[in-house]
This record gives structure tokens, sequence and C-alpha cells, in this order.
């Protein structure tokens, strides 16, 4: 569909604060097949439904219980690397970098192992299609499951995963999570909490490698590592453009006017470019400064999971590092195969040698 590209540092952090962008499909016409078989997840509903739930929400996903993960994600991160190391060569991607957030967000929100792999398949069609099945199918089949687990888990009974949380947590007025705002914010968690933190660790790790003197640096101080996943955030992040927007009403951004009903497209890939915000742009430089980049999002939408996926980002790339001091690029593995579509930024595989 034609739609209006936002891009540079300012307009796009202006324009992802702007409530005259509304995020809602629904009172555009639009009949978006997530919202009827699933539910109104945060990405797509506007104030003051997303202010009820974002508030639901942020009380049980706190700051809190990410950092009571930090053990559960280096013995992970330690377990997938064991599996690893006699091998001596791996795809990044299958055997670290998609298997660990998935874990981590599976166990937090209560997602049986068994039911991982079929998970899998229907997060990948809805974010990065391989043409295994339709968007419909994926749709229909997630937000099923969802379902079903949902009512497993009321059947059974206070637990201390996030979902069992969820199902629990009332506001101060009696105000509670109804069934299909339950199901559309696992499909929302699930979905936004691995797919963005496999490409975190896979891009930063692929622009260590494709940076000698910056993969030096970290080696030599690992308490670079907090500036080194914010720096990766930056230069190579898991997120090119941010999800659809619609005009209200007519909005100036520069010498343009976008018009009332227009598509809209907020290029975070740009801003993260943006000589104006960050000097020497295109170099990777754990030693930058990159504080206030948009990765995660601004304003009201800014992600809910930034936390974790830091957390992730930072035990996952430190612990491969440690594990494997001579870690590089697979020279026979060939060109890379990047992922469809303009939402998510990273490579299918990502071959390594050690």
């Amino acid at each position: 569909m034609p739609a209006w590209l936002i891009v540079g540092y300012d307009e796009a952090r202006a324009a992802l604060a702007d409530q005259r962008f509304s995020k809602s499909f629904s009172s555009m016409g639009i009949a978006l097949p997530e919202e009827e078989i699933v539910g109104p997840n945060l990405l797509i509903i506007d104030p003051p439904d997303h202010t009820r739930l974002r508030k639901l929400v942020a009380g049980e996903f706190t700051g809190r219980r990410v950092e009571a993960l930090r053990p559960r994600i280096q013995e992970l991160t330690d377990e997938l690397l064991d599996a690893m190391a006699p091998n001596g060569r791996a795809d990044l991607v299958d055997s670290f970098a998609f298997p660990l957030p998935i874990t981590v967000i599976c166990e937090l929100l209560g997602v049986p192992a068994a039911d991982r792999d079929a998970f899998r398949a229907w997060s990948n069609e809805l974010v990065a299609p391989t043409g295994a099945m339709t968007e419909q199918e994926a749709v229909e089949g997630l937000g099923g499951y969802l379902g079903e687990l949902i009512e497993d888990k009321r059947a059974a009974g206070p637990a201390d995963d996030l979902l069992s949380a969820l199902i629990r947590t009332r506001a101060e007025d009696g105000d509670r999570l109804s069934l299909p705002e339950l199901r559309a914010l696992g499909y929302l968690l699930l979905i936004a909490g691995h797919e963005t933190t496999v490409n975190l660790i896979a891009n930063t790790v692929r622009a260590l490698l494709t940076h000698p003197d910056q993969l030096a640096a970290l080696r030599a101080d690992f308490d670079l590592i907090d500036g080194t996943v914010e720096e990766g955030l930056r230069y190579d992040g898991p997120v090119e453009t941010a999800t659809l927007r619609f005009a209200a009403e007519p909005v100036p951004i520069g010498d343009a006017v976008i018009p009332a009903g227009a598509v809209v497209v907020v290029a975070l890939a740009s801003g993260a470019r943006d000589p104006r915000r960050f000097p020497q742009p295109d170099a990777f430089d754990i030693r930058r400064d990159p504080r206030g980049h948009l990765a995660f999002g601004h304003g009201i939408h800014y992600c809910l999971g930034a936390p974790l996926a830091r957390l992730e980002g930072k035990i996952a790339i430190r612990s491969l590092l440690e594990r494997f001091p001579r870690l590089e690029l697979d020279p026979r593995s060939g060109p890379y195969e990047w992922l469809p579509g303009m939402l998510v930024r990273g490579t299918r595989r990502l071959p390594v040698v050690w």
C-alpha cells in the first residue's frame, strides 16, 4: 500500500511521540487478522485503551522480575555454548541466537518446552515469512494455542510465570485483563520478546566480527559490553521501521504535510544513521555514546521488553566471546540471506567457526 516514510533522527523521534499518528487499524476501517483472531495488542491500539492495558501489564513486567532472570539466562547461555563447543563451527542463529531468547521468553510466560517448535514456525511466518504457511494460518495457529494455554493456566491456579500473573493481576479499581486482551498480550510478548533479541545478538556479533579493532577492544575490556550492546542496537538494530501508523489529521513533517488517513512508516534505521545526531554514523564504535537511539522506539509505545533484551544481549555476547576466543565468520559460508520485508533486520543464518 502507498505510505509516507519518515526519515531522520529528529523527525522520527517526533513522529513516534506524536499522538496525531494513530496505531489503530480499526479506526481506519482496516480489518487486521491478528486483531480479529487474537485480540487487541499494545501495538495496534491508542489511548485510553493503550494507557489502561500498558498500566496493567507494566505492573507485572518489572525490572525486579527481569533481573531475577539473570542466573537462568546465564545458565541457558552456558548450556548452549557447551553444546556448540565440540563442533568447531555452527550457524550462530540456529544454535545460539534463536534458542536463547525463545527459551527465556517461553519460560517467563510459562509456555511448555514441548510446544516451542510449533511456536517458532508460527512466529517465523508472521515476522519474516518463509512461505511454509499463510499469515492467516500462522495467526490462527498461535491465537488458538494461546487461548488454550490461558484456559489451562486459569484452571491450574496460581503459578510464578508472567502469563499466570497477568491472569491474576487487578488494578486498584478492580479492572483486569479479558481473555482476548490476555491472548493478544501473550501473542505480542512471545513474538516481540524473541524475534528482536535473536537479531540483536546476531547483528551485534556480526558487527564485531567484521570490525576486528572493536572486537579486540571488547576482548581486552569486557566492561565495554554495555556500550557494545547499545552501539549494536544503533548501528544495526533488529527493527528497521516502527509498526504502521495512520495520520488522524494533516500533520506537517519537515517540508511536507502528511494528509489525514495516510499510512505512515517511521524509519528507525534512518534515525540511527543520521549524522546530525551521531557523528560518523556509519562507523561501528563501541566507545561511542549512543544514548537516545531509537532501536526500542520512543513515546508511549516504547518497548516494554527493552531491559530484558539488553540483559540477554550482554550475557550472550560476553559469554560467547569468552568461550570462543578465536571466533570468526565462516569463510566458506557464501553471501548472507537477509530477512525479507521492512520490519526486521537480520540474516537467516550466521555461520561461524572457532
